[in-house]
């Protein structure tokens, strides 16, 4: 029967393929921190004032109490008395000069740092890290 439809089809085939995941475990890794403390001498410069006085002798007559004065770093203090005479005088019997000095010292003052350092360890697949290695191996670390 040359005219039957079904002798002229030819099949088809189609392949498919399907891609899966799989875990594989290929080493393992330890890693560890060290914490250490680091000593410092840390350089500082401190100021301080220190303050000398004078008495200064004048036994000089006024006829008002003078001011208290600065001129520069010197501040002059005036120390006044009534003297009874005949009649009442005012005399300027000192001054008080006060004198600001400023020095300055470098100094070192101690501190303490912290630092972190990391050490890795590589462990192949088929060595594991909580097994405990063969004497060789303990003589190559």
């Amino acid at each position: 029967m040359p005219d039957d439809p079904r002798t002229d089809m030819l099949p088809l085939v189609e392949e498919q393929l399907s891609v899966t995941k799989q875990r594989v475990l290929t080493g393992r890794v330890r890693i560890a921190t060290q914490t250490e403390t680091i000593d410092h001498l840390l350089p500082a410069e401190l100021t301080r004032e220190e303050v000398e006085v004078v008495r200064v002798p004048v036994d000089r007559r006024l006829d008002s109490v003078p001011d208290m004065t600065t001129e520069g770093d010197l501040t002059i203090i005036p120390v006044v008395e009534e003297r009874l005479v005949v009649s009442r005088e005012l005399y300027l019997r000192e001054e008080i000069h006060v004198r600001r000095i400023t020095r300055r010292d470098s100094v070192e003052i101690p501190a303490q740092t912290r630092r972190q350092s990391v050490q890795v360890e590589r462990f192949p697949e088929t060595l594991d890290p909580n097994q405990t290695s063969s004497k060789d191996d303990q003589d190559d670390l």
